[in-house]
């Protein structure tokens, strides 16, 4: 079973770890668009007799190599497995995520990464405490649920009402102000399952958005069906906000097959006329209104004062180990950046590896980290983040200058071997490199 498990992380996982590890180790032209140095096109063949727009000879038996080690390397998955296992959940401000913390210090310094350290922010904090839900009437039977991040409590002892079910939040929005004053609003839009993930945007809305239109409405509470697309009983936690001047209500998500099975209640109930379905919730949670998280920073020194950053987020939900979001990612990265440390010769870049804190509950170590690095900023070359889980890497986009998109495409050609092509160039490099690109630092994203 566990040959089973690192062959399966090893040889997937670590597919995406070579792009990355590519690309930083062509990092010499890799090369901001409008910053006052060459363009990546200027740069393909630096140095080389190669033809412009065409690698050198010896940067693509260096990627190659590198793709070649990262195949038989079982790095990602040792510090993957020592994460999860040593560390398990990692909520944002929580105790466990400042332990993980102090292992990513001791980690980047095993690989030999240099200048490893912690960059604190403070962030409100919530957990959850108790949840629990249940069909009282007409068919009694337990539901479960999750609460969703940085919802409010129902009051001690919990809430019952009538449930009203909507196919959709649009559903919910186009419905009346009135006529939903103490029921339980239940939005059950599925996610639709993409090869690319980009069922998730429209899918998520409904997190925040049922429990505004709820609150806006009257509703004491708020029922959503999870967002993914598995089919077992394990509710899908993640964060929400409320809307200014909305009357905040308790929000939480069904598994798909709860949601499935309350569906089918209310139509049988409705059929049977046996009365409208009632559920009763329960969910308490803890809050405060500061606490204490941070990014683990480390580097491997380049030859000039430019910046490529790569990483993935720390923290995860409380719900289970964080292994896939976004664990995977911080051992993929680490692992990846090993290879480029234990080339010969320094990188003519720095790299810099980040375990990102705060992510899942708004991206506050995304802001807190460009905020303290604000003055180097102009500095960062290219960005990207690995927080899309494990697998086979079929995509890359980037987002640079028009002028260096056919570089770009030069730059990617070595991991055609792995199946991945260059697929535009509209990425957003990840959530936590959001306010890089913001501020103008190329990106680039591995689907």
């Amino acid at each position: 079973m566990r040959k089973h498990r690192t062959s399966s992380l090893r040889l997937f996982s670590v597919c995406r770890s070579f792009l990355v590890g590519g690309l930083a180790s062509l990092s010499p032209i890799l090369i901001v668009h409008a910053q006052p140095t060459p363009t990546i096109s200027a740069a393909i063949g630096e140095g080389s007799s190669a033809k412009p727009g065409a690698l050198s000879e010896k940067q693509t038996e260096r990627a190659n190599g590198l793709i070649d080690k990262a195949l038989k390397s079982d790095l990602a998955y040792e510090i993957l497995e020592s994460l999860t296992t040593e560390i398990g959940p990692r909520l944002a401000g929580s105790e466990g995520e400042a332990r993980a913390r102090e292992w990513g210090v001791r980690t980047f310094k095993s690989l030999g990464f240099k200048n490893s350290r912690i960059e604190t922010f403070e962030l409100p904090y919530w957990s959850r405490v108790k949840e629990t839900a249940s069909i009282s009437a007409p068919f009694p039977q337990a539901l479960a649920i999750t609460a969703l991040g940085n919802s409010v409590a129902t009051p001690e002892g919990g809430l019952e009402g009538e449930v009203v079910r909507f196919a959709s939040l649009a559903d919910l929005k186009d419905a009346p102000l009135s006529g939903l004053e103490g029921k339980i609003v239940f939005v059950d839009e599925p996610m639709t399952r993409t090869m690319d993930g980009s069922g998730y945007g429209p899918a998520v809305a409904k997190r925040s958005g049922a429990a505004n239109e709820a609150g806006r409405r009257g509703a004491i509470a708020a029922l959503i069906r999870s967002v993914g697309t598995d089919s077992r009983r394990m509710p899908h936690t993640g964060s929400m906000r409320y809307q200014q001047g909305i009357v905040r209500v308790p929000t939480a998500a069904l598994s798909n097959p709860d949601a499935d099975q309350l569906a089918r209640a209310i139509k049988l109930a409705s059929a049977m006329e046996a009365g409208p379905v009632r559920v009763a919730m329960n969910i308490q949670v803890m809050t405060r209104e500061s606490t204490v998280s941070g990014n683990v920073v480390a580097e491997i020194p380049g030859k000039t004062d430019e910046i490529i950053v790569i990483g993935g987020h720390l923290d995860s939900w409380d719900l289970g180990t964080g292994a896939v979001d976004d664990g995977a990612g911080i051992a993929i990265t680490a692992a990846a950046a090993k290879l480029i440390h234990d080339l010969p010769g320094r990188p003519r870049r720095t790299i810099r590896i980040i375990m990102w804190g705060a992510e899942e509950v708004g991206l506050y170590g995304a802001r807190a980290y460009a905020a303290q690095h604000k003055d180097e900023l102009h500095r960062h070359v290219m960005a990207s983040e690995s927080d899309f889980g494990a697998g086979n890497i079929w995509q890359v986009q980037s987002r640079v200058g028009p002028e260096d998109i056919a570089a770009f495409k030069t730059i990617v050609r070595p991991i055609a071997r792995l199946g991945a092509s260059w697929r535009g160039n509209n990425a957003n490099g990840g959530p936590d490199v959001t306010p890089l690109r913001t501020a103008g630092v190329p990106v680039f994203s591995l689907r």
